[in-house]
């Protein structure tokens, strides 16, 4: 669902490199510059956020036991039908899962959440297909 107040704004893209940084901390990151909370015409109600672009999740790190304690849990609606998933399991096979479960759930249930998650694009390693949009940003910095 689109919202019904449109801006006349130029979305920016952002490249954030995780490597080496935590996980819940990158998460609010991310998504202060999905809703665009850093902008001085934030509010609330409009879609005002920029693109965010993540790469190096395979080397995210997490503080304490979370490895081995943290757990994801889905039900089917059916008797018996819950499933439970493990972080460190998850994390092996999908690291870009845990990422964006994470910014998920730092960002409001709303209308608008789905349009935010839209613009977060989040790649294992270092190559991603996006650098044609932060050269065009570093010329006009310049």
């Amino acid at each position: 669902m689109k919202s019904k107040q449109k801006t006349n704004q130029n979305r920016e893209w952002h490249l954030i490199d995780a490597k080496d940084q935590i996980l819940g901390r990158l998460a609010v990151k991310i998504a202060k510059l999905l809703r665009g909370k850093d902008k001085p015409i934030f509010v609330p109600y409009l879609d005002l956020g920029d693109y965010v672009v993540v790469t190096n999740v395979a080397h995210i790190r997490f503080t304490g036991r979370k490895l081995e304690q943290k757990f994801y849990y889905s039900h089917s609606g059916y008797p018996g039908g819950l499933q439970k998933t493990s972080l460190k399991h998850l994390y092996k096979e999908r690291p870009e899962e845990v990422l964006q479960r994470a910014v998920s759930g730092m960002l409001p249930n709303n209308r608008l959440k789905s349009l935010w998650l839209k613009r977060l694009y989040i790649f294992k390693n270092n190559e991603h297909p996006y650098q044609d949009k932060f050269k065009k940003s570093a010329a006009k910095e310049q």
